[in-house]
């Protein structure tokens, strides 16, 4: 079969990781052809276009989706971020971001395996909010946190059903119950109406500021992790942090439905400081290549590049050089 593989390199080390990233997938044999888009901060300074409704529509006709990185410093926050990502994420419906997090054990070190299921489309990022007196000394701003029982239920239930399928069977839901009243008491009552249909899946709770203690200081107590936007976007970050750095952190943005294509990124961002300088990791842009084989149902050739990938992490080399040798490795 041959994929459609709508394809965003972006900005900065973008257009450097997933060109390696393509080879890879192109090594582990699999078949596909590529629509490309150019989006992104440079695109925006050059003509003010961020994400046309066109190209949505286009997209949708596509299997997957496969972003570098967007942003340039050149671009105020917000345009590339609200515009273009989000914007993506919610006309996409892609509802889960899924981030795996994985160290070896070795000289001593205890090694973990962890999942973290983030939902990526409600939250703070919904954009409920605004100012009032902007720019005055009496300026207010609001910025709400949308929590729907449809958006937190069918998260939860996928990250059931993702414990359900890994060998520990454990889920745990992240958030902060104790303070934020409402969302996280609609948070706790879906996880525990959903918790009675999977007895085999064995289930905790943990306030997000404890998480970020025990992500450092015991992260393999972890399997699946299930919170929110906001806190599983800073928890994934530091997951990033604590396996091996963020240039090994891979991501999915999934439309488990199959209604739209599918988003796999690295999130290191453009890194605007070494980008051309051939000198980016290729390897979270890889992994994140992975995964889209893996949502596509080549799981022989995901699982391929994974083996691959860890045989290759401690190689030094440019970005070219580390991408010929993990291609080299399939081949």
């Amino acid at each position: 079969m041959t994929y459609r593989i709508g394809v965003i390199c972006g900005d900065g080390i973008g257009k450097e990781v997933i060109p390696e990233g393509l080879k890879v997938i192109r090594a582990a044999g699999v078949d596909f052809e590529t629509v490309d888009y150019d989006l992104g901060g440079e695109r925006y300074l050059r003509d003010g276009t961020v994400l046309p409704d066109s190209v949505l529509d286009e997209w949708r006709q596509l299997d997957v989706l496969y972003l570098g990185a967007v942003g340039t410093p050149d671009v105020p926050p917000g345009v590339i971020e609200r515009g273009l990502l989000l914007k993506m994420r919610f006309d996409l419906d892609l509802y889960i971001n899924l981030r795996p997090f994985s160290l070896p054990a070795e000289g001593g070190r205890s090694g973990h395996d962890f999942l973290v299921i983030r939902e990526n489309t409600e939250g703070t990022y919904a954009g409920e909010g605004g100012f009032l007196r902007k720019g005055t000394p009496y300026e207010v701003a609001t910025q709400g946190s949308v929590n729907t029982r449809h958006g937190v239920e069918r998260c939860v239930r996928y990250a059931f059903e993702l414990a359900a399928s890994r060998e520990r069977k454990h889920l745990t839901l992240v958030h902060k119950t104790n303070v934020l009243t409402f969302a996280g008491d609609l948070w706790q009552r879906a996880f525990d109406d959903l918790a009675g249909e999977f007895p085999d899946v064995t289930t905790a709770y943990n306030h997000v500021d404890a998480a970020c203690i025990y992500f450092v200081q015991d992260p393999q107590r972890y399997d699946v992790i299930v919170t929110d936007n906001l806190f599983g976007d800073i928890l994934t970050d530091l997951g990033g942090a604590v396996s091996g750095g963020i240039g090994l952190a891979s991501s999915a943005n999934l439309n488990p439905d199959r209604t739209s294509p599918s988003m796999f990124e690295p999130v290191h961002g453009s890194a605007p400081d070494i980008a051309g300088q051939n000198k980016a990791n290729p390897i979270a842009a890889i992994l994140s290549g992975a995964l889209m084989l893996d949502f596509l149902g080549e799981k022989a050739a995901a699982d391929a590049v994974r083996a691959a990938c860890d045989a290759c992490v401690e190689m030094t080399g440019s970005t070219t050089e580390i991408g010929d040798a993990i291609a080299a490795m399939l081949q």
